[in-house]
């Protein structure tokens, strides 16, 4: 799904993260929330999120949520061990 949703308007960015029993998230990024919208409307993703409540997932949430910011540290010798997950681009505050 993340390479289709790529192709989409408005697309910015996805990070996921999964622990060891499988429990995960995902969380994409979007420039609107037309454009979020639309890409609930894709046909491919619709045929996806109904084989995953049918097949997959017991349970799932849906948050929509806005970033208004984005800060963090990361020392530089764990930099070249572990690299933080590449985020969306945040538009600069006006």
């Amino acid at each position: 799904m993340e390479r289709l949703a790529r192709l989409q308007p408005g697309f910015l960015g996805v990070e996921t993260a999964r622990g060891a029993d499988g429990v995960g998230i995902t969380v994409s990024y979007w420039a609107s929330v037309a454009d979020a919208r639309a890409w609930k409307r894709v046909a491919r993703h619709v045929e996806v999120q109904r084989r995953g409540r049918a097949e997959w997932y017991d349970a799932y949430r849906v948050r929509i949520a806005t970033v208004e910011r984005e800060y963090g540290h990361e020392r530089a010798e764990s930099a070249a061990r572990e690299p933080m997950t590449e985020a969306a681009p945040i538009r600069p505050e006006h």
